[in-house]
C-alpha cells in the first residue's frame, strides 16, 4: 500500500517575486512593451519636471499681485478669490452653513458604506437632503439666502447631487416601464427616453429656463435654479433608465421564474430579487453617467448660473486681476479630477462589497 506524504507548500522562487519580477512582467515583458515603456518614461521626463517647476517650485503662493517676480503659477490669485470659487456670492458670514453640509455629506457617505442597519440608512437618506436644504437656503430661524447668491463649487455640488439622486428613482421607473407588457406604459417610456437622449443637455437647460415658465400663469416667479434642476433631473433619468435596463436584461430568465415559483408578485419580485441584482451589475455604468453629469454641470453658465467654472471667467474679469485665467482653469481642473476620481474609487469599493463571485 503506497503511502503519500503531505508536505507544506513551498514558497515561490525568488525569481517570481520582487521589483525585478514586477518590472519584467508589467513593463518589459517583450520588445514592443519595452519600447513603449521607454517612450512613456521619456514623455514623462519632458512633461513632469517643467510642470513641477511651474506649479510648485517657481510658484508664487503669498503676497500681492505686485510681488510676482517669477514665471511660475500665481496661486495668490486663487487665494484671493478662493471664497468666490467655493461659495459664489454666498454671504461670507454664513459660510459655516455650506461647510456644515459638507461635513454632513461625509457622514452620510460613511453611513451608507459602513452602517448595516437598513432603517438607519433609510433615515439618513430621508433626513440628509432636508437638513442640507434648510442649512443652505435658510428657514426655521436661519437667515434666508436666495439662490441667485449660490455659486462656485457649492452650486456645482448641489446641482450634481440633486440631479443624480432625484433621477435615480425616475430612471428605475422608466427602465421598468420600457420593459412593461402594458403598451401605453412601454410607449410613453420609450418616447421619453429616446427624446431626451436625442437632444444635448444644453437644449434641455434652455427649455427648462425659457419654455417651462410659459406653462405657468403670469405673476408666478419660478426659481431659475429649480428650473435647471428639473431639466438636469429629467435628462439624467433617461440615461440612468438605459443603464438599469441593461442590468435587467443581464439577469438570467431563471431568476424571474424562481421569483414566480415562490409566489412573489411583480413588485415583490422586482424589489426583492431582480432589481438588487440588476443594480449591482449596473454600478460601473451608473457611476460613469454620474461623473458625466457632474462634468456637464458646467453648462449652467449658459442659463446664468455661476458654477465653479463660470467663476473663473467672472473673477478674471476683475480689472485688478486680469490675465490669471490659466491658474483659475488649472485649479478648477484639479478640483474636478479629485471629485471624479473619488467617485470612481468609491464605486469600486461598492463593487467589491457586493461582489458575490468569490
Amino acid at each position: 500500500m503506497a503511502v503519500y506524504s503531505i508536505t507544506e507548500a513551498q514558497p515561490a522562487p525568488s525569481s517570481n517575486k520582487g521589483v525585478i519580477y514586477w518590472l519584467h512582467k508589467n513593463l518589459f515583458s517583450n520588445v514592443i512593451n519595452s519600447i513603449f515603456t521607454l517612450l512613456g518614461f521619456y514623455i514623462i521626463y519632458l512633461i513632469l519636471p517643467p510642470l513641477i517647476n511651474w506649479m510648485i517650485i517657481d510658484a508664487t503662493w503669498t503676497g500681492s499681485k505686485e510681488e510676482i517676480v517669477n514665471g511660475g503659477a500665481r496661486w495668490i490669485f486663487i487665494a484671493e478669490k478662493f471664497d468666490q470659487f467655493m461659495y459664489g456670492f454666498y454671504p461670507p458670514e454664513l459660510h459655516w452653513r455650506p461647510n456644515t453640509v459638507l461635513v454632513l455629506a461625509a457622514v452620510f457617505v460613511a453611513i451608507l458604506k459602513y452602517v448595516k442597519s437598513i432603517k438607519f440608512k433609510i433615515a439618513a437618506i430621508v433626513l440628509f437632503p432636508i437638513i442640507s436644504f434648510i442649512l443652505i437656503s435658510g428657514g426655521f430661524g436661519l437667515e434666508t439666502v436666495e439662490t441667485e447668491k449660490w455659486g462656485g463649487l457649492m452650486l456645482t455640488l448641489v446641482v450634481a447631487s440633486v440631479g443624480i439622486v432625484a433621477s435615480f428613482p425616475i430612471g428605475i421607473v422608466l427602465a421598468l416601464g420600457r420593459q412593461s407588457n402594458l403598451p401605453i406604459m412601454r410607449t410613453l417610456s420609450v418616447v421619453f427616453i429616446e427624446f431626451i437622449r436625442g437632444v444635448p443637455l444644453i437644449t434641455i437647460l434652455f427649455m427648462a429656463s425659457v419654455v417651462l415658465p410659459l406653462f405657468f400663469s403670469d405673476g408666478i416667479d419660478f426659481n431659475k435654479l429649480l428650473r435647471a434642476l428639473i431639466g438636469i433631473t429629467l435628462f439624467q433619468s433617461a440615461y440612468i433608465a438605459e443603464v438599469i435596463r441593461g442590468g435587467l436584461q443581464a439577469i438570467p430568465k431563471g431568476q424571474y421564474e424562481g421569483a414566480d415559483s415562490i409566489g412573489l408578485g411583480y413588485w415583490q419580485s422586482m424589489i426583492l430579487v431582480i432589481l438588487p441584482q440588476a443594480l449591482k451589475i449596473s454600478i460601473p455604468n451608473l457611476v460613469g453617467t454620474s461623473i458625466s453629469l457632474f462634468k456637464d454641470s458646467t453648462l449652467l453658465l449658459i442659463i446664468g448660473l455661476f458654477d465653479i467654472l463660470a467663476m473663473v471667467t467672472l473673477t478674471t474679469s476683475d480689472s485688478l486681476w486680469l490675465g490669471f485665467e490659466l491658474e483659475g482653469y488649472v485649479f478648477v481642473t484639479m478640483i474636478f479630477w479629485v471629485i471624479c476620481f473619488s467617485m470612481s474609487q468609491y464605486s469600486k469599493s461598492i463593487e467589491r462589497k457586493f461582489n458575490t463571485e468569490h
